[in-house]
């Protein structure tokens, strides 16, 4: 069998995955029984539900809702992006193997997508075997389908999805609880209905409270109806976890044109430019919500309202922050005669290191240049399982090249994220990294991976071959 094979590292510290995800199964659906009441269960059969027979799932009476995390167990020619990155799976193996994939006579078999489909994004004991190879001692679990569930019309439906779903994670937390732990959803569409299960996963230990920077239709978090919430967080001390995802869109009610997510109208440019590669999408969509989002709470003063709120925001890397900082500033210093708002009481720059920490991704160079700036904001995110996810060793090599000092990396990979969520280090953490990996016989060589790199072959082989043609002419 072929063996993949990488260079020994060590640590000394345990590390903390401050975002990584799951891929709710179709047995969230078949066990909601046991956690929902009658009334609770009618509304999200009515609302949002997986079609086992069709296999997908269905909200607000749409079939083929959603981004597809209900597919477990791998599909015969499909790569599933949201469950692809586990131990071992570069992107560059990623690459080889998309490419094979392109072609219909080298397309992934069965036993090859489910070879591919690591369990761990739906089973607990396969994420702590994982984990040991990734070098993640300690996990914060996320969902993956984030952008379906704003769009659930029916608010008794958002609540029985979201006390479906944090039953189902806090059942999965329960293999380790000291390594493992949850993200919960609220239904936001109804702010008694959130504040009423903030309070529930409060109770059962829960430390973070997803919410998207706006809902899908365009509700702002500074509108007053939402103060029970943030009092409840207060009171808690959930921290108020801001994670965005691109906005297509695709589930709006009928007839409701307006614009107010940032990420939609970024994709919709996007696509009415014929633009082939959605690259530009899914990097802006996430950063430019996520800074509108820093910007709003920051200017207006809302944790000078709600001062016991902690918040992280979760996947949009960190390299923008420090310039939005001191924009932030700037403008508030240049304005400040002419504001109608109440005066901050210090500096958007003072007010988000006291509040808040940025998640970061182990390839992103910037932040361990400017530790001094970074020092106690930064939580590392692997964004496992989801295809541009990596592990504890490539964010190290990325720290070990900018000489980053070890009481800067303990901070950045484990540290910060424990002191955010106010969760202890583990009794036991990894210490050396797993340098062997014994692979199936059609894992990609060397060669084949070499091959796949350039930007030609992202095309189907007719494709390709109709553009060397023209290229030769």
């Amino acid at each position: 069998m072929p063996t993949q094979r990488f260079a020994p590292m060590s640590k000394r510290f345990p590390t903390f995955d401050c975002d990584a995800h799951v891929a709710e199964p179709p047995w969230i659906w078949d066990r909601a029984k046991e956690w929902l009441s009658p009334e609770e269960f009618n509304a999200l059969r009515q609302s949002i539900w997986y079609d086992a027979e069709a296999k997908f799932l269905v909200v607000n009476g749409r079939g083929s809702a959603g981004i597809g995390a209900q597919r477990v167990g791998g599909t015969p020619g499909i790569v599933n992006v949201l469950s692809l990155a586990g131990p071992g799976l570069k992107h560059d193996i990623q690459r080889a193997i998309n490419v094979r994939n392109l072609d219909p006579e080298t397309a992934i078999s069965q036993e090859q997508a489910a070879y591919l489909d690591h369990q761990g994004a739906y089973d607990p004991k396969a994420r702590l075997r994982d984990m040991d190879v990734q070098g993640i001692d300690q996990v914060m679990i996320i969902p993956s389908d984030i952008d379906t569930y704003p769009w659930i019309q029916d608010a008794r439906g958002a609540q029985a999805m979201c006390k479906a779903y944090n039953e189902w994670a806090y059942d999965y937390c329960q293999e380790n609880p000291e390594r493992i732990f949850f993200a919960a959803l609220l239904p936001m569409q109804d702010p008694i209905y959130a504040t009423q299960e903030l309070y529930r996963v409060a109770a059962k230990g829960c430390r973070v409270a997803l919410i998207r920077p706006i809902d899908a239709m365009g509700n702002y978090p500074l509108q007053m109806k939402y103060d029970p919430v943030w009092r409840a967080m207060e009171e808690t001390g959930v921290v108020y976890g801001m994670h965005p995802f691109p906005a297509m869109g695709t589930l709006k009610p009928p007839g409701y044109t307006a614009q107010h997510s940032a990420a939609e109208l970024i994709h919709k440019t996007c696509s009415s430019s014929g633009l082939q590669h959605f690259f530009l999408t899914n990097v802006q969509n996430f950063q430019s919500e996520a800074s509108l989002w820093v910007t709003m709470v920051l200017m207006s003063g809302f944790f000078e309202r709600f001062p016991k709120i902690r918040a992280g925001v979760f996947e949009a890397s960190s390299t923008w922050l420090s310039f939005l900082l001191d924009e932030c500033d700037k403008y508030y210093k240049l304005y400040k005669n002419e504001r109608q708002l109440p005066p901050l009481e210090r500096l958007p720059s003072e007010t988000f290191k006291i509040h808040c920490v940025t998640g970061f991704e182990g390839d992103e160079a910037p932040p361990s240049k400017l530790p001094e700036f970074y020092e106690d904001i930064l939580a590392w995110s692997s964004d496992v399982y989801h295809h541009d996810g990596d592990d504890v060793w490539r964010a190290l090599e990325t720290m070990h090249a900018c000489d980053l000092s070890e009481d800067y990396q303990e901070r950045f990979l484990g540290g910060n994220a424990r002191a955010l969520y106010d969760i202890e280090a583990p009794s036991e953490f990894i210490t050396e990294r797993v340098t062997e990996i014994e692979r199936p016989e059609w894992w990609p060589t060397e060669d084949e991976i070499r091959e796949s790199m350039p930007a030609e072959m992202g095309l189907r082989p007719s494709k390709r071959a109709r553009t060397g043609e023209a290229k030769r002419s």
